[in-house]
């Protein structure tokens, strides 16, 4: 068996895809009398500064003979990427056994891509010493992510499908034509096998993308025969080739488990802590709170603090926003998302305890009237009836959010962030459709 794996091919103005490459790869495979057995496609690290696109890396795994498969890959790389594009830098690398049998170093290396920040001279390193085939182009910095998707069968075990459909060539760039009525029907009739096809509170059709690349559109699911019967009923333009890829996609495999303080930029994590600071509406639309350590905020300032974490609601995210204005301080939430410039950028976060109580100025029991300041530390007092209270008094009030997840709308998930509608989390969930 081979395994060839590619990145970095693609670009955000002049289009393409690096999982349309793989499919051409793929097809001069068979053409060589070879037999593919699956096309991998790998979302890597989403914080990356560099990416492309969607930073996926793809990987090939196939019966053929590791020199003419690097061959032909070269071959239908050069041809093919998007090299024009001063931020499109191809890396190619072809490993010559069973994706089971990747060396435990390379898949180790495939687990850091998707969680962390790697260097060319790491993967170059680990290639040497591996003894693989590699190729790059200009700075030949995805090599990094070919690496990564050739490690990445044995890196992880939670895998999902998309089916892709591409468009003739003389489209390219183009206005997609398709039927929308079709494509929420297929995506209602199959719903929640496939997810992230559509967003039904901003209408807005998932699948297609909106660059000038060749995809159609992809659906995204747990079932492969679900994701092509949804593909077949939708109507719209021809479709010239379709594949079906295995993926990382809707895992939240970017995630690590982390305390507050050990947040970093660049990278992605499962944080716990209390809500810190009232939900403040920004310039812009965004929604911003500080998260804090600790079990009880309500009698700890935030300046108290060892550890806090400014999190935010950008105004991309749309309704999610609302169930972020309903947290209060004293909340104790778990959050979900990418850390840049020391802010979380909200994913998903789980309600673990709400502050559903408030302090309130006390009333007189006998004439029901809301009681004065008796002055600094001598509590409160009725005026007319004389009675005396020593402070505030807690009142039990109705919060708008419930114990559970939350998320972001499918029109703003992260190809790789876990939708909820998918199952598997430690709690009550309120997917978004």
């Amino acid at each position: 068996m081979t395994v060839i794996g590619l990145d970095d091919t693609d670009s955000r103005e002049r289009g393409m895809c690096t999982t349309y490459l793989a499919t051409r790869i793929a097809d001069r495979v068979r053409d060589a009398r070879g037999d593919v057995e699956r096309l991998l496609l790998v979302r890597l690290n989403p914080a990356v500064k560099h990416k492309t696109r969607g930073n996926a890396a793809l990987a090939i795994h196939t019966d053929l003979d590791p020199v003419p498969a690097f061959e032909l890959a070269r071959e239908e790389l050069e041809t093919t990427a998007e090299t024009g594009d001063p931020d499109t830098n191809p890396g190619l690398v072809v490993a010559p056994h069973e994706p089971e049998d990747i060396p435990d170093e390379i898949s180790e290396f495939a687990r850091l891509a998707v969680q962390n920040l790697l260097t060319r001279e790491e993967a170059e390193r680990r290639i040497e010493s591996a003894g693989y085939r590699s190729a790059g182009w200009k700075n030949a910095r995805g090599k990094i992510g070919a690496l990564a998707a050739v490690g990445s069968w044995n890196a992880f075990s939670e895998w999902t499908y998309e089916h892709i459909s591409y468009r003739e060539s003389e489209r390219w760039g183009t206005p997609r034509d398709v039927d929308f009525d079709s494509v929420f029907e297929a995506a209602d009739d199959h719903y929640p096998a496939i997810w992230d096809t559509v967003d039904r509170g901003t209408g807005e059709a998932v699948c297609m993308p909106h660059t000038p690349c060749p995809i159609l559109y992809g659906i995204r699911g747990d079932d492969p025969d679900a994701v092509r019967r949804v593909a077949a009923k939708i109507e719209g333009e021809p479709v010239v080739r379709t594949a079906l890829f295995v993926t990382n996609q809707g895992t939240d495999a970017h995630l690590r488990d982390a305390n507050l303080g050990e947040a970093e930029d660049d990278r992605a994590y499962r944080v716990g802590g209390i809500v810190a600071s009232e939900p403040e509406t920004r310039r812009g639309g965004h929604v911003f709170f500080t998260l804090s350590e600790g079990s009880d905020t309500k009698s700890k300032s935030e300046s108290e603090s060892s550890d806090t974490l400014p999190c935010a609601a950008f105004e991309p995210t749309k309704r999610f926003r609302d169930h972020v204005r309903n947290l209060r301080p004293g909340d104790e939430i778990t959050v979900c998302g990418e850390v840049s410039r020391g802010t979380l950028k909200l994913e998903k976060f789980a309600i673990r305890s709400l502050n559903a109580t408030e302090l309130v100025t006390p009333n007189c029991p006998k004439c029901s009237q809301s009681m004065k300041s008796a002055g600094a530390g001598q509590g409160y007092r009725c005026r007319e009836c004389k009675t005396r209270a020593d402070g505030k008094r807690e009142r039990e009030i109705d919060r708008e959010l419930e114990s559970g997840w939350y998320e972001v709308p499918p029109e703003a998930r992260r190809h790789i962030a876990k939708p909820l509608v998918r199952g598997g989390f430690d709690g009550r969930t309120h997917p978004e459709r």
